[in-house]
């Protein structure tokens, strides 16, 4: 079992949990993610380790309360135990110097997006990172990523706070005035095609995690399978990013909602 050390909330429903997780401190990259289970008879959820503390051993996790398991997992406390946590887990992210890199993110997808802006910044490329919330409250991890980027550009839908409109509105600002070698995108699917369709319009290479997908990740379920380029993926092993420009959007949204009914009942 992993022992949680400590324990932040961003807002109402999400939260942060710093866990004992030394030898998955020590190995994990930018991209990586782990399964974990909560109790016995605990729902495996994959979540994309979003920091780590080789020092401390530790691994950082965001989790949104929506269903029940994640519900459950944010309900633990420190000194409360995960029962089964697996990792590192996926492909890492490939990075390299490029030049100008955007770095997307919405809601929750801000978390796995720190570790990805970071190792872009590290390896000498210019970042900017485009933040996307419904409302101010909503707006995560701001100081961390203004930390490891030479821009953050926030926008709301309501404009409670950065300005007012989407997060391809805040793509285009800076298309608008320079040239993006490189884009990468984490948040919800929709927001995920509609980013890569306006970068698609300009030409500028991108990557898409598909990490909301997943259930089992290990490859044995088959349930993240996905159409990239014509041909059938596992997001769990052969991602969990992609070139965002190849992936079937429309045939992902249709089979996350495959179970909607149930899972609201």
């Amino acid at each position: 079992m992993n022992k949680i050390v400590s324990k932040d909330y961003f807002s109402a429903n999400v939260v942060k949990l710093e866990v004992e997780a030394p030898l998955i401190a020590r190995s994990r990259r930018a991209g990586h993610f782990v399964i974990v289970k909560v109790g016995a008879k605990g729902e495996r959820i994959p979540l994309t380790i979003a920091g780590a503390d080789t020092v401390k051993g530790t691994i950082t996790l965001v989790i949104q309360a929506v269903g029940n398991s994640s519900k459950k997992i944010c309900s633990l406390n420190v000194g409360d135990e995960i029962t089964d946590l697996v990792g590192p887990l996926g492909q890492a992210t490939h990075v390299e110097k490029v030049g100008t890199v955007v770095c997307a993110g919405g809601g929750v997808g801000v978390a796995p997006l720190l570790p990805i802006v970071e190792a872009f910044h590290e390896a000498g490329n210019r970042v900017i990172v485009v933040l996307a919330a419904r409302t101010k409250e909503l707006v995560i991890l701001e100081d961390r990523m203004r930390a490891h980027s030479d821009e953050v550009i926030v926008m709301t839908d309501d404009g409670s706070y950065g300005d007012k409109g989407l997060i391809t509105n805040g793509i285009e600002k800076v298309t608008n005035r320079e040239k993006i070698d490189l884009c990468v995108t984490i948040g919800p699917a929709i927001m995920m095609k509609y980013v890569s369709a306006l970068t698609k319009n300009y030409h500028i290479p991108t990557i898409a995690s598909l990490n909301t997908i997943m259930v089992d990740g290990t490859g044995m379920c088959g349930a993240c399978r996905i159409t990239v380029g014509g041909k059938t993926r596992f997001v769990c092993v052969d991602g969990p990013e992609f070139d965002a420009h190849q992936v079937d959007f429309d045939e992902m949204l249709m089979r996350l909602g495959a179970y909607k009914e149930v899972e609201k009942h």
